[in-house]
């Protein structure tokens, strides 16, 4: 039977040591390379192929919980993910990841040997075969330089991550959004960015109107209209056209 081809992702240079001790106890499993951050760890992913990877959530740069996502929208069967984390609050992200465990540190020997016996019992059902294009591609993407939108205001140009904005409105000529209660104007239009913002879950709502699906906290019906009420306070009108698209979406979330 072969080894099973562990890649090891944390940020803490004892821990990692540690697991490789560990690893080196269980049954048939090796460590084929070690990675302290997301990124580097999408990359050994990709020129690796390890079966299993043991996977620390907080980690600087892309997090634990973000690449799993991403692994298991390319490819759910291989590698399998197991968390190895200090902090017990991120189990229900990590199995919406689909995660095959999550082990909190202090990680015993016998708990990490039963992990890595489900992983090679999952594995014997699922042929083994090389990285599809698609995903070598996709993993690739994941490394490029993150999204950022750009406001102008006189000769001062800021950048803002999309992750802290709520929603975006057409405003004249400029597109206007929310940061930190001050209003930033954008020179890009509604279209161009509700394609760039696809990834990141915006969705149109209303022609002047894209909003965050991740930050929707209600739907408020009343007769024909029918409003958002967003996590900051925001509420952004949904017209007749895009609500059932909306409600597609929210069944989804």
């Amino acid at each position: 039977m072969s080894p099973l081809r562990i890649l090891l992702v944390d940020d803490e240079p004892l821990a990692r040591k540690r697991l490789v001790r560990l690893v080196g106890q269980c049954a048939s499993s090796e460590i084929i390379g070690e990675c302290g951050d997301g990124e580097a760890a999408a990359t050994a992913i990709r020129t690796l192929s390890p079966d299993v990877v043991l996977l620390d959530i907080r980690m600087p740069g892309l997090d634990g919980i973000s690449l799993a996502s991403h692994l298991a929208r390319l490819q759910p069967s291989r590698p399998l993910v197991i968390f190895t984390t200090a902090h017990a609050d991120h189990a229900l992200e990590a199995f919406d990841a689909a995660a095959l465990d999550y082990l909190l540190k202090p990680i015993e020997l016998p708990r990490l040997a039963r992990a890595l016996d489900r992983a090679r019992a999952r594995l014997a059902d699922v042929p083994s075969a090389p990285m599809a294009p698609a995903a070598d591609a996709s993993l690739a993407a994941l490394l490029a330089p993150p999204l950022r939108l750009t406001a102008r205001s006189g000769d001062t140009f800021r950048l803002f991550d999309p992750a802290a904005i709520t929603r975006l409105w057409s405003q004249d000529k400029y597109t206007a959004f929310l940061h930190d209660g001050v209003e930033q104007l954008l020179d890009e239009s509604l279209a161009s960015l509700e394609q760039r913002l696809a990834s990141h879950h915006f969705v149109r709502v209303h022609r002047g109107e894209l909003v965050a699906l991740r930050r929707i906290r209600a739907l408020h019906l009343d007769g024909d209209l029918a409003t958002l009420e967003l996590d900051d306070g925001q509420r952004a009108p949904v017209s007749r056209r895009y609500l059932p698209q909306l409600r597609r979406h929210l069944s989804e979330v």
